[in-house]
């Protein structure tokens, strides 16, 4: 008896089992749309800005332009630094087709040395992140003045070079020949 009824428990539980199908789908599957890239939507004027040599403790403050080139009004929905030393900001206002944008960033130039920043992007509609990159040199205070006066004696030089004047071409040329 207890075989029969061992049985009969399993035969049960297997038609059970065997029982469930899943059900046919009778809808058509939902075509989807090609996901968006950034190349496709949007253009930087420059994804780098280098700031060169800048002073310590003078924030150095950048501009990044972008263009829509997509075939919607574009959005920037978030341009995030990624680290404290920087902030930014950025056009909040749907871009329209072929309008450019704004996002500014400003590097608090602290500590002196060289610097990478980056920031993230993101656009609506689109799943990829881009990457923005402000680069340069913060050097001392004292360094920078005197750098910076190194710079303005040698533009002042160039600048008192005055050009030949046609006379003095022709004397050159004469000399040359000889």
């Amino acid at each position: 008896m207890k075989k029969v009824l061992f049985s009969l428990a399993i035969i049960a539980c297997a038609s059970t089992v065997f029982a469930q199908t899943t059900p046919a789908t009778t809808t058509t599957p939902a075509v989807t749309a090609p996901k968006l890239v950034q190349a496709d939507v949007a253009k930087f004027s420059t994804e780098t800005i280098d700031f060169g040599k800048i002073k310590q403790g003078v924030p150095a403050k950048g501009t990044f332009v972008v263009t829509n080139i997509g075939k919607t009004p574009l959005i920037i929905e978030q341009a995030n630094p990624t680290c404290g030393c920087t902030i930014s900001d950025y056009t909040k206002e749907p871009i329209a087709l072929g309008k450019t944008g704004v996002i500014n960033a400003t590097y608090n130039a602290a500590n002196a040395g060289h610097f990478e920043k980056h920031l993230t992007v993101k656009f609506a509609g689109v799943d990829e992140i881009k990457s923005i990159v402000l680069t340069g040199e913060v050097v001392p205070a004292a360094d920078f003045d005197a750098y910076t006066a190194k710079q303005k004696a040698i533009a002042d030089s160039i600048a008192a070079i005055k050009p030949l004047t046609k006379k003095q071409k022709k004397a050159a040329a004469a000399a040359s020949k000889k």
